[in-house]
């Protein structure tokens, strides 16, 4: 699917298309007897995504390492400023960087109460972003301004950051903070734009509740509890006797 659609796809750049509409994270078809052969890094000059094996023909090319999180494709903040203006597209960080996401993602149920909303798709936004996605700002920029022209950046060198050449996959444990708030937002909470959604509310006072049912559970006047054995019925009713001796020799 082409921004703003097939009638707007001369105005984009041939890379900027081929980065929104690529399939990334498939197997490479030239590699694809090799491990680790997922196509994580998207070449500018040749317009195509590469896997870790390719990389050796194209390192002298402009190249963008592709990440995912929870199925969606994420580029580093700093590659993509280098690219295009990406004023008031919401930023995240995740492993210690500022990330964006490339296209829209599907819309979970919408947050009441949310104010701030993208200006293409509607998603729950922090103040003061006005887009969820490198899409929805290009789309809102074709539609409204009818171009790119004042937005696209020059960039004649893009190396991979380093380490260079990782797997690219943020695993679903990790989390991605706002950039410039302290809330995080895990995969867990449904929209990473819903901010101020009552179920981030809900989760923390769930899990503090557990876990303060589980330390009571475990710790009684700073030492462990040992749980209660139910006592046997033969001896709840076992009478005192007369007892028995061993008889003398």
């Amino acid at each position: 699917m082409f921004v703003g659609g097939e009638a707007h796809q001369l105005q984009l750049p041939r890379w900027l298309q081929a980065l929104l509409t690529e399939k990334f994270f498939n197997a490479c078809i030239i590699h694809e007897e090799v491990r680790k052969n997922e196509k994580n890094i998207f070449c500018l000059d040749c317009s195509t995504s590469l896997c870790p094996h390719c990389f050796s023909l194209h390192r002298s090319h402009r190249l963008l390492q592709i990440r995912r999180y929870v199925y969606h494709d994420v580029i580093r903040l700093d590659d993509a400023a280098k690219l295009i203006d990406c004023a008031y597209v919401q930023a995240y960080i995740t492993n210690s960087a500022k990330v964006v996401f490339l296209n829209q993602r599907p819309q979970a149920k919408q947050c009441r109460g949310s104010g701030n909303t993208c200006s293409t798709c509607e998603r729950s936004l922090q103040d003061p972003f006005l887009f969820c996605s490198l899409y929805c700002k290009i789309d809102y920029l074709i539609r409204t301004e009818g171009g790119l022209s004042n937005y696209l950046l020059e960039c004649n060198f893009l190396p991979l950051p380093d380490p260079g050449l990782d797997d690219g996959l943020l695993t679903p444990d990790s989390v991605l903070e706002l950039a410039g708030s302290n809330r995080t937002i895990s995969s867990g909470s449904g929209g990473y734009g819903g901010v101020g959604c009552k179920a981030l509310a809900c989760t923390a006072a769930t899990d503090f509740v557990v876990r303060k049912k589980r330390t009571s559970m475990l710790v009684c006047n700073n030492s462990p509890c040992r749980p209660v054995e139910p006592a046997s019925a033969s001896l709840m009713n076992r009478r005192k006797k007369t007892p028995h001796r061993a008889p003398l020799h």
